[in-house]
């Protein structure tokens, strides 16, 4: 969580929404990291997990990641709690809790649907201090600007 929170705060700086997200082997490397980069790319779908996801699957030259591990420090939301059951993510371990946006724990709540292929172990509240204060910092800075 510590790489990821890292990659949020260097979000932040480019004026990002700060969001981190790194995929770990079941040896513990990082296979890949990410920041949000929505406003950057121009992309709606440039969420830190997609982008890590997609870096971790080509970096291995695979579709899927099933011994992988997420680290987010964001609760992930629709879209990304899809593409990361898509990926058979093994498990999935996020910072803060997003009552607003989440799809894991808020919301939909996409583990929850018996229709679903793929749910990874979810933890939630990993870091969460530090990443609810990360996001809060981030926010409350923009409203005074």
């Amino acid at each position: 969580m510590d790489v990821a929170l890292r990659l949020a705060r260097e979000a932040a700086a480019a004026g990002e929404v700060p969001v981190g997200a790194v995929v770990v082997d079941a040896d513990g490397r990082i296979l890949a990291g990410a920041a949000n980069r929505t406003e950057i790319d121009a992309d709606p779908t440039a969420h830190a997990e997609l982008l890590a996801i997609r870096a971790a699957c080509a970096a291995r030259g695979e579709p899927r990641l099933p011994d992988c591990d997420l680290y987010v420090t964001l609760e992930p939301c629709a879209m990304c709690a899809t593409a990361i059951a898509f990926a058979r993510i093994r498990r999935l371990y996020y910072g803060a809790f997003d009552p607003k946006g989440g799809g894991v724990d808020h919301g939909p709540r996409l583990y929850e649907h018996s229709t679903l292929h793929h749910r990874p172990e979810v933890y939630g509240g990993i870091r969460e201090a530090a990443c609810a204060a990360l996001l809060k910092d981030f926010f409350a800075a923009r409203r005074e600007g």
